[in-house]
């Protein structure tokens, strides 16, 4: 009597873990699709002096064609949950075409999984050596792209060994090429140059050390827009509680621009951080900030860096509002 082989407990549950891990992925890339769209603060505790979520998701490589990256890894994770479970969903019954279905999901599985895997390994390089900021959310991104491409590899018997290190090869080489050349335009300077007479765009990319007086040093200007605002929130009693090693809140900083930051600096701003300069966190404590900056105006609070714009809206601010810099 000849005994069937047992199929190993990897190659029977290997699908479902595949859509777990992609599933929990999916969350994770969800909610920060989410804080970026909404101008959010993403849940992550923030130590002195360390950068952390928040200031990945305010970096030029958190935007991809003008949309949030977390919105791409997503749809990655979602078509990853997708091809997992189709085989086990879509039963047709014949054998032939369960097969089939299974072999080309196999295959989409691995391709995918090899794609995010190089795409996550290129995001923890910049992450370490440019953004230099700690972020869960994006470590466990990766890990879970890592985890997929281990299932997808041992999770069945594949016939061709090959077949797998020629699609890690050319899948690999066209996702760090696309990558590169995705980033190759990242504008790492303050102000991105738009059409004469209209707003610049605002990004920045800390270089060095923020210096607890003052963070990084402003190196835009105001206009009488930007002045005039300040002075208007400094009179309506207006609150911003900021970090000094927060980038967030040197963007902030930069939207207002040298002259009316001073302003702010000296009637509107709370400094949160002990070390920081004229630092007071008590009243952080007390006002249970917990994001960098937080606006607390006309007794309402708001998330995040504001546009000038926004701040002049919910401040009930009447003056002119040809502001030179948005974000």
């Amino acid at each position: 009597m000849i005994r069937r082989r047992s199929t190993p407990w990897i190659h029977k549950w290997s699908r479902p873990l595949i859509a777990a891990i992609a599933g929990c992925g999916a969350l994770i890339t969800g909610y920060l699709t989410i804080e970026k769209l909404t101008g959010g603060s993403a849940a992550c505790v923030a130590q002195a002096g360390v950068k952390g979520c928040n200031d990945v998701l305010s970096s030029p490589w958190a935007t991809v064609f003008g949309q949030p990256l977390a919105l791409f890894g997503f749809l990655a994770y979602i078509s990853m949950v997708i091809f997992a479970l189709a085989p086990l969903i879509f039963n047709s019954g014949e054998k032939n075409s369960r097969k089939e279905l299974e072999n080309w999901t196999w295959l989409l599985l691995l391709a995918g999984a090899i794609a995010m895997s190089v795409f996550s390994g290129y995001l923890m390089y910049v992450l370490a050596s440019e953004i230099k900021a700690i972020c869960p959310y994006c470590i466990g991104s990766a890990l879970f792209s890592v985890s997929l491409l281990v299932l997808t590899i041992i999770g069945r018997t594949w016939e061709d060994i090959g077949q797998i290190f020629f699609t890690a090869i050319i899948v690999g080489m066209v996702t760090l090429i696309g990558t590169l050349g995705i980033y190759a335009g990242v504008n790492q300077s303050d102000v991105t140059p738009v059409t004469p007479g209209q707003p610049a765009k605002i990004t920045f990319t800390p270089k060095g050390e923020a210096n607890p007086a003052f963070g990084w040093k402003v190196t835009t200007t105001s206009g009488e827009a930007e002045i005039a605002l300040a002075r208007h929130l400094a009179k309506v009693g207006a609150k911003e509680y900021s970090a000094y090693w927060c980038p967030h809140c040197h963007e902030q900083k930069l939207l207002f621009g040298q002259e009316a930051e001073e302003i702010i600096n000296s009637q509107v701003k709370v400094e949160c951080i002990p070390e920081g300069f004229k630092a007071q966190p008590e009243l952080c404590k007390a006002a249970k900030i917990e994001g960098f900056p937080t606006w607390i105006i006309n007794g309402k609070s708001y998330s995040g860096v504001q546009n000038l714009e926004e701040l002049a809206k919910v401040s009930g601010y009447t003056g002119p509002r040809n502001f030179k810099y948005f974000r």
